[in-house]
This record gives structure tokens, C-alpha cells and sequence, in this order.
């Protein structure tokens, strides 16, 4: 019988999607009031998609796309939420449990700092953690590029994972 052992890891996600007109803008779960939403198979939430991978990839456990693939019917609209909580599954199973994470929003607009307590409470409570261990930030682009063009918005997330691993 092999013994077990405490482990650490680290995951990192991120994601872009186009910003167009007659869609809902939605990140971190909610619906920010913006003249563009994201352009995407689901509803293209940037932010929960760079947390997916940040979480997969610190269980070794792949992708967005390998999970949910944009070529499924299935996904096509779904709240990203949903998606997440299909992560917090795959943890449980795993026996991963959220250390912390921390995550960017690049966007020139719209501000978004009001907005990231709701965020918060929604991301904690599908991964049924404590708001505390979620930390959000956005920065602009100043005027940079697609980003700064409001042409698109991007997300970038860390996630620190422990888990148990038989030796």
C-alpha cells in the first residue's frame, strides 16, 4: 500500500474573445451593462474561461476546449457557470481542493471594479469555496491594440491547487 502525500499545484488559464454588438456582455457569471457582449460557443465569459484552464491545468487535466468542445451542440449558449461547476466535479473527484486564485481582466471598457464582488460571490459559490480565496483585477490596455480598440477583451488566472498523491 503506497503512502500519500500533500501536493501543491499551479495552474495558469487565459482567454480572449471578440467583442460585437447583440450580445449580453457577461464575466465572472453576471451581466456587466455594456453596448457589446462576447463573441463565443457559450457565452464567451473570458474571465471563467481563463479560471477553467487555470484550474485544469493545475490538475493536469488539459483544457477548455478537451472538456467542452465548441464543436458540441451541447455547450452552444451555456452559461459558463455551468462549465465551471463541470470543473468543481472533476476536482472533487481528483480530490483537489482551491488554495487560492487570483485572476485579470483586460478590458479598456467598461470599468469593471464595481462589478467584482458580484463576480466573486458567484465564482465561490460554484466552486463552493470562500469569496476570500478569489482575488479579480482588470487593466486596460491604454488604448493598445484590439484590447484598447474595444475590439476584445481578455482574461488572465493563476490557480493554486492541493491535492493527495499516492507515492
Amino acid at each position: 500500500m503506497g503512502r500519500k502525500s500533500v501536493i501543491a499545484r499551479v495552474g495558469f488559464g487565459f482567454d480572449v474573445h471578440r467583442l460585437v454588438k447583440g450580445r449580453p456582455l457577461i464575466l465572472g457569471g453576471i451581466e456587466v451593462p455594456f453596448a457589446k457582449g462576447l463573441l463565443g460557443h457559450s457565452d464567451g465569459d473570458v474571465l471563467l474561461h481563463a479560471i477553467i484552464d487555470a484550474l485544469l491545468g493545475a490538475m493536469g487535466e488539459g483544457d477548455i476546449g478537451q472538456h467542452f468542445p465548441d464543436t458540441d451542440p451541447a455547450w452552444k449558449g451555456i452559461s459558463s457557470l455551468r462549465l465551471l461547476f463541470g470543473v468543481k466535479k472533476i476536482m472533487d473527484e481528483k480530490h483537489f481542493t482551491l488554495i487560492n486564485l487570483d485572476a485579470t481582466v483586460v478590458a479598456q471598457a467598461p470599468k469593471l471594479v464595481s462589478y467584482f464582488p458580484k463576480m466573486k460571490m458567484k465564482i465561490a459559490a460554484t466552486l463552493d469555496v470562500d469569496a476570500a480565496l478569489i482575488n479579480l483585477k482588470a487593466k486596460t490596455t491604454e488604448g493598445l491594440g484590439y484590447i484598447g480598440k474595444e475590439e476584445g477583451i481578455a482574461a488572465y488566472a493563476v490557480a493554486l491547487l492541493e491535492g493527495v498523491q499516492e507515492n
